[in-house]
């Protein structure tokens, strides 16, 4: 039988590619993520990370393993929930990035549902820092939003970075470059004008839209290009070629500095969990 405690630390050096990372997402030491990591490869006899001095990676075993491990942890925190659920009740208002809703995590909250029935869950979807402002403000328990690398506050989940997309069929004009775009304070379009601005290209905010169906429908008319997280791309867009690279960011999770509740503790663990689901939409 393998080891959960061995299979979550694997799970989290999979979903941040450090063993650094692993270690400060799970609270213990960096040489500690390693040894479990060596007791899973030997129980299994298969070596699941290749890394060096400046990256790791995971083998062909190792992709295999995050599913594996995925489905044992699971099935380890449902039997828990269906025991402890009695005891995490109450109200949790959680704030969320638009493209997280409108992609992938609705699996996840299903199933925190399931799991945690007693917990009323409060949505508030908006952009990451109006997000961040509430939640500094009290109104919100946690928020799984967009941040720029370098701040440390909170948990990343993980790194991601902006790219350029529009419809298959457009092409640049030569003209100024049409921005689609969330309105300010946007980390999207802030980092869309400061690339286009330094590169020396003049451009046009054609379309602006507070919600992610807006900017995919301009941008499927042809209205002009969006920045938007590479691994969360909607469909039917795909990337445009010939404009200046774009800043990586992180997703992460940010608990209120006020007050911690179970809730939000549950929650921040189901989607730490589902990390890898989360960026591959595997």
């Amino acid at each position: 039988m393998l080891d959960p405690v061995l299979l979550r630390s694997f799970a989290a050096v999979a979903d941040t590619l450090s063993f650094t990372r692993a270690g400060e997402r799970l609270g213990v030491r960096q040489g500690t993520v390693s040894q479990h990591v060596r007791k899973l490869e030997e129980a299994v006899g298969r070596t699941l990370f290749v890394r060096d001095t400046h990256s790791v990676a995971l083998t062909a075993d190792g992709e295999a393993m995050v599913e594996f491990a995925a489905t044992i942890l699971d099935a380890g925190d449902r039997a828990l929930a269906h025991f402890h659920s009695v005891q995490v009740r109450g109200r949790l208002r959680l704030g969320l990035s638009e493209d997280l809703v409108a992609t992938r995590l609705a699996r996840i909250l299903d199933r925190f549902r399931r799991r945690y029935p007693g917990v009323d869950l409060v949505l508030t979807v908006g952009l990451s820092e109006n997000l961040e402002a509430a939640l500094d403000a009290g109104d919100l328990d946690l928020i799984f939003a967009k941040r720029s690398p370098g701040r440390p506050r909170g948990t990343r989940v993980w790194r991601d970075r902006f790219v350029w997309v529009s419809s298959p069929g457009f092409r640049l004009d030569g003209g100024p470059v049409p921005l689609i775009s969330y309105p300010r304070p946007a980390l999207s379009r802030a980092t869309a004008v400061a690339a286009l601005e330094a590169a020396g290209l003049e451009w046009r905010m054609a379309c602006t839209s507070g919600s992610l169906s807006g900017l995919r429908a301009a941008a499927s008319a042809g209205l002009g290009v969006v920045a938007h997280a590479e691994t969360l791309m909607p469909d039917g867009l795909v990337p445009i070629p010939g404009l200046p690279e774009l800043d990586a960011f992180d997703f992460t999770l940010q608990t209120s500095r006020r007050s911690t509740s179970p809730a939000a503790d549950a929650m921040a663990r189901a989607i730490l969990d589902s990390a890898s689901t989360l960026r591959s939409g595997v």
